[in-house]
């Protein structure tokens, strides 16, 4: 993994307290949790970049800079983001012939992103190639190589949607064909659903780094997204990285709001740390964290967010 957040051989592990209920949480592993959430920063002026920068760089992991942002601001925003601290996950989810795709990966690993996203479906050359110029430039130029994710099916995206595109195969099994191929073509990491990080990880291991979008609340509007997950569930399900946006930047208090959601993943990380009965499916110990998060007394990322 090109950020270790928490390592492949310990995503797993319960976060460490003192004891229950007492504020002798580990501030090593709060930290490392912290650095597993990903804030978009889906805005449209520089004023606003600095805002939410200046509010949350001590409480994310990643600013997400997708087209909207690039388009408007160009790669200036992701040396502005840097200046402040904060580390970029250029989302720009390149899909082109292979040699545009690989020149374009380099200039961004030039940059000094940590993450960038390209399509699954622009095929194994394409990937390949982006994989092996963006290794040979960075070794070349001594830089630090950034993670490659591959973008298997959006998740806006139905069945009927797949459909109307020529793809007859379920979601679920178009996920699984896509990233076998990312995964052939050396790419290290994945953007998927939640609801596909168990088909993913017993289609192709654990090794590669999942990176979550389709998060909300327990209760909230979807928006656009159609296959959605609380963090708590994702985190439980195997996800490395979670993308939150709306539920920060609609919370009167952003930070607390970010702060909440680490509580949220740290509590997903320990439900997963425990014994499950072999009578138990996965699926019974998801809905299980659910109900043990809708009951917690602690103060919910939901209900920070503005009245409307």
């Amino acid at each position: 993994m090109a950020i270790p957040p928490l390592g492949k051989e310990n995503k797993n592990e319960p976060a460490q307290q003192s004891k229950a209920g007492e504020p002798g949480e580990s501030v090593k592993t709060v930290q490392s949790i912290r650095r597993r959430l990903i804030f978009p920063l889906d805005v449209a002026s520089l004023a606003e970049v600095d805002r939410y920068v200046d509010l949350l760089v001590d409480e994310v992991g990643l600013f997400k800079v997708g087209k909207q942002l690039f388009v408007h601001a160009g790669p200036d925003v992701v040396r502005r983001i840097q200046a402040k601290g904060g580390e970029v996950f250029l989302d720009l989810k390149f899909h082109d012939i292979p040699r545009t795709v690989a020149l374009a990966a380099t200039e961004a690993a030039r940059l000094g992103v940590k993450m960038l996203t390209l399509h699954a479906s622009g095929g194994a050359e394409m990937m390949q190639q982006t994989r092996s110029a963006v290794r040979k430039v960075c070794r070349a130029e001594h830089l630090t190589q950034p993670t490659l994710l591959a973008v298997t099916v959006l998740t806006s995206l139905s069945r009927d949607d797949l459909k109307q595109t020529g793809v007859s195969a379920t979601v679920a099994t178009q996920v699984v064909r896509l990233a076998k191929l990312a995964q052939q073509a050396g790419i290290s990491g994945l953007v998927a659903s939640p609801h596909e990080i168990t088909a993913l990880q017993r289609a192709c291991g654990k090794k590669l780094t999942l990176v979550i979008p389709g998060i909300r609340s327990q209760g909230a509007a979807p928006d656009d997204q159609k296959r959605i997950m609380t963090p708590s569930q994702a985190m439980q399900a195997g996800a490395d990285y979670i993308v939150v946006g709306k539920p920060i930047r609609d919370a009167t208090d952003p930070r607390q709001a970010a702060r909440c959601l680490v509580e949220e993943m740290e509590h997903g990380l320990r439900e997963a740390s425990k014994p499950i009965k072999s009578s138990t499916s996965a699926k019974s110990a998801i809905l299980t964290t659910s109900a043990s998060s809708r009951q917690r007394p602690k103060r919910s990322w939901q209900q920070l967010r503005r009245s409307k």
